[in-house]
């Protein structure tokens, strides 16, 4: 990349190439948003946004824009949100959230509106977490409260299930009673409610959440009080239970995962209680087992990793602890 950063954000366009926006570097937090070309495999400075920003989300819209939603700015956090149009390569502001967050998460409903969930309000990660949860309506650019969850939860995935509701699992509680999570929930957008559903096996935040092809949720890694984590685990929509599956070879939190073309999920990089972790693994859900895809070049976390059109992933940036705010980006093919 041009500026090397962690904690930004990362999206496929529809024109097939990938915009990477915000994130935080020894400076502060960046304004700078930038293009990668995968057939020229070159990136490009595109517009800025309004103000600097990470641990914030972006989500992109049915009508082809991105849409970038809160974070952290360079006093306090961030409210308003704003659009990206790929064909005039300029940031427009946007309505407000009710709540100002960092942290959160967001997903694009099949509705065409977007949903956030959770996060975090104050100067203190610890001090409490969010269970409100909005929705954005691209037709009128407003935001309005719809429910909440029943437990603030920061850095909770989300996943689209295949009926078009929506489950958060896990995460981080914040405040007097801090503490890792295993609970699960699912908004249903015809109603705008949250319903308990199964808890997970395990305690966790920091770990990614991924829709497999049979329509079950694959859970894998994160963190909790008792350390990194190697364990995975199974959601089956249809009966709200979750079954543990095959381990990772090494534990991780902070990592990314993608689904491939062929139905695998690959996880990659991470931190774990060595440090920052270089390796892949791939999780087939016919065995139910991961196995080692290599090792990246350079070891990382708080990086993105997309999905490209012709099938390849991009991991860019991330933070490593000999090399800092990383501006080098990789490809697993």
């Amino acid at each position: 990349m041009i500026v090397d950063r962690q904690l930004h954000e990362a999206v496929l366009l529809t024109n097939g190439k990938v915009l990477v926006a915000g994130g935080y570097r020894g400076s502060g937090v960046l304004n700078i948003t930038e293009i990668y070309d995968p057939a020229t495999e070159h990136w490009s400075e595109t517009g800025k946004m309004s103000e600097g920003r990470g641990l914030h989300t972006l989500c992109m819209l049915t009508n082809g824009k991105a849409l970038a939603i809160g974070g952290f700015g360079d006093i306090t956090f961030v409210n308003n949100t704003e659009l990206y149009d790929p064909f005039t390569a300029v940031w427009t502001k946007t309505g407000k959230m009710v709540t100002p967050r960092f942290l959160h998460s967001s997903i694009l409903l099949n509705n065409g509106q977007v949903l956030v969930v959770g996060g975090s309000s104050t100067t203190d990660y610890y001090a409490s977490s969010l269970n409100s949860a909005e929705l954005y309506n691209p037709s009128t650019g407003v935001w309005i409260n719809t429910g909440s969850i029943s437990i603030g939860r920061a850095r909770p995935p989300i996943s689209m299930l295949a009926n078009g509701k929506v489950l958060i699992t896990g995460g981080f509680l914040a405040g007097s009673d801090r503490r890792y999570l295993n609970s699960a929930e699912v908004y249903d957008p015809s109603t705008g409610v949250w319903t308990k559903t199964g808890n997970m096996s395990v305690l966790r935040g920091s770990h990614t959440a991924t829709m497999l092809t049979n329509g079950k949720i694959l859970v894998a890694g994160g963190y909790n009080f008792n350390g990194f984590l190697s364990s995975a685990e199974l959601y089956d929509p249809t009966t709200g239970v979750w079954t543990m599956t095959g381990s990772l070879s090494a534990t991780r939190g902070f990592h990314r995962a993608c689904m491939l073309a062929n139905g695998k999920v690959l996880v990659v990089a991470g931190s774990n209680e060595n440090g920052m972790v270089g390796s892949a693994e791939l999780y087939d859900p016919l065995t139910g087992r991961w196995t080692k895809a290599g090792n990246m070049s350079t070891a990382r976390y708080d990086h993105t990793a997309t999905t490209l059109l012709n099938g390849k992933v991009l991991v860019a940036g991330g933070y490593n602890d000999y090399q800092y705010y990383l501006s080098s980006a990789e490809l697993y093919a």
